[in-house]
């Protein structure tokens, strides 16, 4: 079996990170992993619980091809350190790796995917381009919205989401993983047009 493609979520290690803003990433990612583990036709395995990164393999009995499912443990900023080894080992091209993370430029609601540009002061993002020498990858962008004015940004994202947000947090991690599944199967546009799909109820 040869490797299809990377799909890495963001986020910080540890209990004290679990439920924050910063960690949408690793939700999402927990979120495929289960929802993998309960169809009969696919398999996750566990490949390394390492201290700096935890590597999930996922594949389908039909397919012969698998997807390399990475959380990265090394704290967000530097995200790009674990990824890059996985990343040069597999031997993929930049759009076959889909990185998912946090967005405050978007609303907490809104679920965005994209292919390369700017990095919009993320620095797990500038970490990850660093070290892999490229922005060429695929971003699903989780809004998380931003802080009223005069409230840091910075503490903002690594606080946990009010209870009355986390009901429509939930769903745009559905509504991510079936995005990832999209892309997985039949590649970045028809992930485009799911997103587009499921965004009208969530809305």
């Amino acid at each position: 079996m040869s490797i299809k493609g990377i799909i890495c979520g963001l986020g910080n290690p540890g209990a004290k990170y679990a439920s924050t803003r910063h960690n949408v990433g690793f939700m999402v990612m927990d979120r495929l992993i289960q929802s993998a583990q309960k169809i009969p036709e696919e398999q996750v395995r566990l490949i390394t619980e390492a201290s700096n990164y935890i590597l999930w393999e996922w594949s389908k009995l039909y397919d012969t091809d698998r997807w390399l499912l990475l959380k990265p443990m090394t704290f967000m900023n530097r995200s790009g350190a674990a990824l890059s080894k996985i990343f040069f080992r597999a031997m993929i091209d930049a759009d076959r790796l889909m990185i998912v993370h946090d967005e405050v430029d978007l609303p907490l609601g809104t679920l965005k995917i994209k292919s390369g540009g700017g990095l919009a002061g993320h620095k797990g993002l500038r970490s990850i381009a660093d070290d892999l020498g490229t922005r060429d990858f695929i971003r699903l962008r989780f809004g998380v919205g931003r802080p009223e004015t005069g409230f840091d940004l910075s503490q903002y994202v690594l606080d946990k989401f009010m209870p009355e947000e986390r009901d429509l947090r939930d769903q745009v991690i559905d509504m991510a993983v079936q995005s990832i599944r999209s892309f997985c199967d039949n590649g970045l546009n028809m992930a485009r047009e799911k997103i587009r799909n499921l965004s009208n109820p969530v809305k």
